[in-house]
């Protein structure tokens, strides 16, 4: 019998599209990840790979003709979607209420491309932070552009003067797919948060797993659909196991990457005789 290989996840890229001239890259632009969202698929035996756009700018970028999104989707066994920058309210059939949350709408649509064909294929998806909220969008639903101003009441979920070190509590939806992750510790946790967008109205399908408290803002959703797909709106990847008081992150990792081993078993051949 063959060693088992390890699971390959993708992870979507974020996209620099305006690169400052000292990082030596003038008038081009840069696909890249956040160091440590690889690490967290790495430190559970899973092998990171960022999956570069295969258009720019909405022409296709690559030479070779016959290379489609399915080929990068039919060599991996999962994807994961980052976070970064803001959703564009376009890809959701909105303006920007400020120039400043115009999003990105290039990234959205070859994330969105990517979410879509996973999802065809049977392959489990999880979005952090924008992943969340590009999830939401890729099944019909809406954003709030800006928390602080569309939200009456609500706390404050992003603040760049501590960054990573903000918390505030969710509240696990009971009987939810999270709730079930984390039995036993009652339903209030604290996340991380880094986000001034969050989710308006659902996307088709979807189900709240999680708010934060007291506001009630959507922190977790999930697909009821034919295949696994859940989106967290904090970074799990960033919270420190020192830190007793943060969410354990490694429920929510090792349910997406067993949903991943699941799915390579069922399309692997079995052997005649076997």
């Amino acid at each position: 019998m063959s060693p088992r290989q390890p699971l390959r996840i993708g992870l979507s890229a974020r996209i620099m599209h305006d690169t400052p001239r000292e990082l030596g890259f003038h008038g081009k632009t840069l696909q890249y990840l956040e160091q440590s969202i690889a690490h967290w698929i790495m430190a559970h035996g899973a092998l990171a790979y960022m999956i570069p756009t295969i258009v720019s700018g909405g022409e296709v970028a690559v030479r070779e003709p016959s290379l489609k999104v399915r080929d990068y989707v039919a060599s991996l066994d999962g994807l994961l979607l980052q976070g970064g920058s803001d959703v564009s309210p376009e890809s959701y059939g909105k303006s920007p209420l400020d120039p400043a949350w115009g999003g990105d709408r290039v990234r959205d649509r070859y994330e969105i491309e990517l979410l879509r064909e996973f999802v065809s294929q049977g392959k489990p998806v999880l979005g952090v932070c924008r992943g969340a909220q590009l999830i939401n969008v890729a099944f019909g639903g809406t954003l709030y552009q800006d928390i602080a101003t569309q939200i009456p009441g609500a706390i404050t979920h992003r603040d760049f003067a501590v960054y990573d070190d903000l918390t505030h509590t969710v509240r696990l939806e009971p009987g939810s797919l999270l709730a079930r992750l984390y039995p036993g510790a009652g339903e209030a946790h604290e996340v991380t948060s880094i986000h001034h967008q969050a989710i308006d109205a659902l996307g088709d399908g979807l189900i709240v797993e999680a708010r934060s408290v007291p506001d009630g803002v959507i922190e977790a959703v999930r697909w009821t659909g034919a295949s696994y797909v859940v989106g967290v709106q904090w970074h799990p990847e960033f919270h420190d196991r020192a830190q007793k008081e943060l969410l354990d992150d490694t429920p929510l990792l090792l349910e997406f990457l067993r949903r991943a081993e699941e799915r390579r078993r069922r399309a692997a051949p079995t052997s005649e005789g076997a």
